[in-house]
């Protein structure tokens, strides 16, 4: 079966994504990961299906680059809204369904996607350090010198610790640059190594960062991709609505590839 690919990446975040709205697309685990292996593959961070679902203007499917279904991906979601405005579907606002639930994004006036996440309700104190739930699970340390902090080796130890074991977790290493702005590099389950960004640990990250400031926040964040911004509104103690990932989502190129 030869299929048409699409390459999109968001803050150096890369996927593969396939438009699968006449489902007749149906991939295994291994062709997954096959795909998205840098060597043998089309090569990326993750693999996303655009689908229909009856009320929504599309579905997101998200599988991670082991080939596995994977949780949220905030900027996968930005790329596949970037690709459904590519793929015909021109909207200035959509609705749209992920793993986690209902979701909304759109357009800014600079070009970049907005796409407004999951309510936070909880977040939990590690010893010293945070754990919180943005449509993935996400474990955030504050360090210093984050430049030549070796995030692969304690994220690692991080993500196969008790009690993370077993489902595996994301985890953030930031440092506050300024007033407002924040660094970030994460290790990601799924990849199982570091990637370039990761829009719901960027999510996690600003809202940690800045826990004691109530109200409406708007948080630039560094990655090694690129610049990101998250907006959220503190609502109580640990309780956070109308969040808002907000950042580039651009096209590398297209092709054919035979499985």
């Amino acid at each position: 079966m030869t299929y048409q690919f699409y390459k999109y990446q968001g803050t150096g975040n890369d996927f593969i994504i396939l438009d699968n709205r006449q489902k007749n697309i149906v991939l295994t685990e291994q062709q997954v990961n096959f795909l998205c292996d840098r060597k043998f593959g089309i090569g990326a961070d993750g693999l996303m299906l655009l689908q229909e679902k009856v009320g929504y203007d599309f579905e997101m499917v998200y599988y991670n680059s082991d080939g596995k279904l994977g949780s949220m991906c905030g900027n996968g979601s930005r790329c596949l809204t970037q690709f459904a405005y590519d793929r015909g579907i021109k909207k200035d606002h959509y609705t749209f369904i992920a793993s986690d639930g209902d979701h909304e994004s759109k357009f800014s006036n600079n070009g970049w996607v907005r796409v407004k996440m999951i309510d936070v309700n909880e977040i939990q104190q590690h010893q010293e350090d945070f754990v919180l739930n943005t449509g993935s699970p996400h474990y955030i340390k504050i360090v210093k010198n984050l430049d030549d902090f070796d995030v692969y080796t304690e994220g690692k130890k991080v993500r196969y610790s008790e009690p993370f074991h077993k489902n595996g977790i994301n985890v953030n290493f930031i440092e506050h640059l300024e007033v407002g702005t924040i660094k970030v590099r994460t290790y990601e389950r799924g990849v199982e190594n570091e990637t370039l960004s990761c829009g719901t640990g960027v999510t996690a990250s600003a809202i940690v960062c800045f826990i004691n400031k109530s109200g409406f926040n708007n948080i630039q964040v560094q990655t090694l991709g690129g610049r990101l911004a998250v907006e959220y509104n503190k609502t109580g103690i640990s309780t956070f609505d109308n969040i808002w990932l907000c950042g580039p989502a651009t096209f590398v190129f297209s092709g054919e590839i035979h499985l």
